[in-house]
């Protein structure tokens, strides 16, 4: 008689691995007292490899890593990882506060390959209640239960359906911009979307790396080609209190404020917003005729097809209301990611999803969902509705997933509460009650005379 192979138990199951997880991953590591895997599908991390271009940079602080602002003694800082390859002298005296996504890359992969909770290679198949969890099983063998399982699936390349139809070496979105590598030199180039990943196409394609267009069009809806928002009051909007401001407003203001902050996320930096104003002036002044260029705002493309050998554009005049069409040769949509419902979830839909197909999302990044209580299903980078602007962005990684820690520990396994923003969003004084009053009549430094 064959015995029944035992099903390994752990308290936190990760499927996938992305920046988000891989920080859950790092601060659960320290944690004896909890069992965790991590499953993710490739055989190695990578990062946002199709558009990670030379010279692109991090939109955030170094400092905004995998650990620091929940643990900055951690092992799995950025700052330990350059000090272990021996390059933080060097990195200090060649980076002001930002650095490149290459290099990010780098220390993302140095991390990982220290876990030992992470198993790659697994692709995460099917989740669904079992007698003893939720049953997690993956292509790369067996299956685990986990009485806590935390999405890390990430966001999907989204395109217009019309230009999806025609997705391949002619029609593909920025995320594959380097894995396509498409051939541009000589070729007429139609770029939709001026958030960073349009932008850094675009810059890409100017510095004719991979051949120079014979001419470029850049659409944008926006009303021109916007800077980012990285001002350090619009920053606040990435601080915790925020996110717990933002998550008890009434959901029709949560999206009016979405609407209104979108700038503080998907702008473009201003070095390189500089950077490809420069060479547009040098090509226009130092080699005029070598590559035309028009660069529309206001504009919206509603349709793509093929057209005698080429690819037809039809763009629409958000200003005059006027149409036109713009022959490309090639055509590269920068135009977003979108969250899709996880394949493998599909046993637990109806459990999970509201009446409207949304996921009911708690103020700690569980789903409330018809299933024991004692099993916790959460998400990140999936909450932007619910808890703001920052969800999808790398500032608050370490500090969502320690909020998610300390949530299924049941304790504070890292101190990240309470910590006081510069904009009361509560409206109450910030000071503690029993703080003095300051005594305007001494000088605020001592020894110092103050004229």
């Amino acid at each position: 008689m064959n015995e029944r192979r035992s099903v390994e138990q752990f308290d936190v199951v990760g499927a996938g691995l992305g920046p988000f997880n891989l920080s859950l991953a790092a601060l659960l590591e320290p944690l004896s007292d909890l069992r965790a895997r991590f499953f993710e599908a490739r055989s190695s991390f990578q990062w946002h490899c199709g558009i990670m271009v030379p010279g692109a940079e991090l939109q955030v602080s170094f400092l905004k890593d995998l650990v620091t602002l929940a643990d900055p003694s951690s092992h799995f800082s950025f700052l330990n990882y350059l000090a272990h390859e021996g390059r933080l002298h060097r990195f200090l005296i060649a980076h002001a506060d930002r650095c490149s996504r290459q290099e990010f890359e780098l220390y993302y992969q140095w991390a990982a390959s220290q876990l030992e909770s992470v198993r790659w290679n697994h692709r995460v198949e099917r989740v669904e209640l079992a007698a003893g969890g939720l049953a997690v099983s993956c292509s790369g063998g067996g299956s685990v239960t986990g009485s806590n399982l935390v999405l890390g699936s990430g966001r999907e390349p989204w395109m217009p359906e019309f230009a999806t139809k025609l997705r391949g070496d002619t029609v593909l979105h920025a995320a594959e911009f380097r894995t396509v590598r498409p051939s541009l030199r000589g070729r007429d180039v139609v770029v939709v979307g001026a958030g960073q990943s349009g932008a850094e196409v675009v810059n890409n394609l100017l510095s004719g790396e991979l051949g120079l267009p014979r001419s470029l069009t850049w659409i944008s809806s926006r009303l021109g080609i916007l800077p980012l928002d990285d001002s350090p009051f619009s920053n606040e909007w990435f601080h915790p209190a925020y996110v717990d401001h933002f998550y008890g407003l009434s959901a029709e203001r949560r999206q009016e404020l979405l609407s209104r902050q979108r700038m503080a996320s998907d702008g473009v930096s201003e070095s390189l917003l500089r950077e490809i104003y420069r060479r547009l002036y040098e090509l226009d002044t130092l080699r005029p005729g070598r590559m035309r260029h028009r660069l529309l705002v206001c504009r919206r493309l509603i349709d793509l097809l093929h057209d005698h050998g080429r690819l037809a554009a039809t763009v629409h005049d958000e200003d005059t209301g006027g149409i036109e069409t713009c022959e490309a040769d090639v055509v590269i949509c920068a135009t977003g990611y979108r969250s899709q419902f996880p394949e493998y979830l599909e046993p637990l839909r109806g459990r999970i999803l509201d009446s409207d197909g949304a996921l009911r999302i708690r103020r700690d990044y569980s789903l409330e969902w018809d299933g024991p209580p004692e099993l916790g299903i959460y998400v990140q980078n999936a909450a932007e509705g619910t808890h703001g602007v920052a969800d999808p962005n790398l500032s608050l990684a370490a500090w969502r997933s320690a909020r998610i820690v300390n949530s299924i520990c049941g304790r504070t396994a890292y101190r990240i509460e309470g910590a006081p923003s510069t904009i009361s969003w509560d409206g109450a004084d910030p000071r503690p009650p029993d703080a003095p009053d300051q005594d305007l009549s001494t000088p605020p430094i001592a020894g110092v005379n103050v004229l």
